[in-house]
């Protein structure tokens, strides 16, 4: 008579013990035959009399719980923060211990993650890296134009852009329309209100900004182009122009990510009927701005940097 082999682990252990079962053997003379233990045999013959074959099928051996699990409560409390502000797991940690709470940044991630609360497909970007030279308040204002994105009575505004690379802290202004008066009238008011002497400016190829790709071509004397109205207030103000290098608007990176941040935290949630009450929430909305902790500031905010 041919011998069968076991089609699976349950039928491989039910072979061993199925002799105690039926009497013809002690547990302890079946562990001497055998190569399992006494207390093995033992656990498969508890396990079949409970539940049958389908308490001999393997488990895992994985902890249902851990001594230092992150409790329930702050759990929820990370998760409704996340849904709250849509910040990123180190911004949650310096909000958390605001609140006598500490976890580490990696485990909150964890939490978020586990959740489906992060982004999805987020590809991966190639990290190059930079000598980048410290700059101090004032050395460089980066300025950019962002479009508001509801029309009000039919008609469209502008939201001005401007935010110290050293600092964070940033101003806005909005206006009816792009216009190099409106840049010129803007880094004025910048001029202002910023507490620091102004250096350096940066912005993109926008006509209100410059005229190298336009008006330069049109010059009857190339080598000596009128310049941009906004480089002669620069000039007149003993400020730096830079530029951008076209189509790379990661060059002007601090003010592109404040104006993601004005969607997603402002445009996609507040409310507003008429201009006077735009301008009354974008005020406040820059204020709570200037008192965010920042990434690039190890857990500052734009203004205690400007402070310092």
């Amino acid at each position: 008579m041919s011998k069968t082999m076991p089609k699976s682990t349950q039928e491989e252990k039910y072979r061993w013990i199925k002799p105690v079962l039926d009497g013809e053997i002690t547990i302890k003379n079946m562990s001497r035959v055998c190569p399992f233990s006494e207390r093995t045999l033992k656990y498969w013959l508890s396990h079949y009399r409970k539940n049958g074959i389908e308490g001999l099928r393997n488990k895992s051996r994985r902890p249902k719980s851990h001594p230092r699990e992150t409790s329930i409560r702050i759990k929820e409390e990370v998760i409704s923060l996340r849904k709250e502000n849509k910040l990123c797991a180190i911004k949650l940690k310096w909000k958390l211990e605001k609140q006598g709470i500490e976890v580490h940044e990696r485990t909150i991630g964890k939490i978020i993650k586990r959740e489906g609360l992060t982004r999805k497909y987020r590809v991966r970007k190639i990290q190059y890296k930079y000598i980048r030279e410290t700059l101090r308040k004032g050395d460089l204002i980066e300025i950019d134009v962002k479009y508001v994105p509801r029309l009000i009575d039919n008609r469209r505004y502008y939201q001005f852009t401007a935010i110290d690379c050293a600092s964070r802290w940033r101003y806005l202004k909005v206006y009816e329309e792009q216009s190099n008066v409106n840049s010129i009238d803007f880094l004025n008011e910048v001029i202002k209100v910023f507490p620091y002497k102004i250096k350096a400016i940066k912005t993109d190829n926008g006509a209100i900004f410059t005229n190298r790709y336009t008006g330069y071509l049109k010059s009857s004397d190339p080598f000596n182009p009128k310049l941009h109205a906004l480089d002669v207030e620069c000039k007149k103000l003993d400020i730096e122009h830079y530029l951008i290098d076209p189509g790379k608007p990661a060059q002007n990176g601090n003010v592109e990510r404040s104006h993601r941040s004005d969607q997603e935290s402002f445009y996609d949630r507040v409310e507003f009927n008429n201009l006077s009450e735009l301008e009354y929430n974008l005020k406040l909305w820059n204020m709570y701005y200037n008192d965010l902790e920042h990434c690039g500031l190890n857990g500052l905010t734009p203004n205690q940097a400007l402070s310092l």
